[in-house]
């Protein structure tokens, strides 16, 4: 465990990390652990839920925001965030088959939804290089440029979280337990 990252509560936290830990808990019915962790930085943590909630205004459909923040999480292997959006997608109704394609690393059954996962894994993969096939092969796949941004941006949130988690040792929630996940 790393103790420089201590699992804040309302009362421990940092003043400015307080309204955000609220806003957490009210948003998730309990505090995540990721979010006890971020309160150690409270712009941090203010602007990942900050980041969430513009993600979840994009025009990707709540199950493509899933797959695309899964496939950043299984990416960068991040033990805590697979684990969590894993429930998080069966909340979304997220068909069973894809989210465990998804955690396993398999192309996944839906055409539409594979090019989603393989276009974001392009982008974690090349750091934002990505080639003009990829590109290419995602908006044929009936994405849009807009989509494209978008995409970037559930990269950029995820990579908050999945970094913290790695540096700060997140351990996964027990309402996430049944959905536990271990980087191979």
């Amino acid at each position: 465990m790393h103790t420089d990252f201590p699992y804040h509560d309302i009362q421990s936290a940092p003043e400015a990390a307080v309204p955000t830990l609220r806003q957490s808990e009210q948003r998730f019915g309990m505090l995540p652990n990721l979010m006890r962790k971020m309160a150690t930085a409270p712009a941090l943590a203010e602007a990942y839920l900050a980041l969430g909630d513009l993600f979840e205004q994009t025009s990707l459909s709540p199950a493509e925001q899933q797959v695309v923040l899964l496939t950043v999480s299984r990416e960068n292997r991040c033990e805590y965030c697979v684990g969590a959006h894993s429930v998080l997608a069966d909340m979304a109704e997220v068909p069973t088959a894809v989210t465990d394609a998804l955690r396993e690393g398999r192309s996944l059954p839906d055409p539409k939804l594979e090019a989603l996962r393989r276009f974001t894994a392009a982008v974690v993969e090349t750091r934002g290089w990505v080639g003009e096939a990829e590109t290419t092969a995602f908006t044929e796949a009936g994405f849009t440029p807009q989509q494209i941004l978008e995409v970037v941006l559930g990269v950029g949130m995820k990579t908050l979280s999945n970094y913290t988690n790695h540096i700060a040792g997140t351990e996964l929630d027990q309402a996430f337990a049944h959905r536990a996940w271990k980087a191979g």
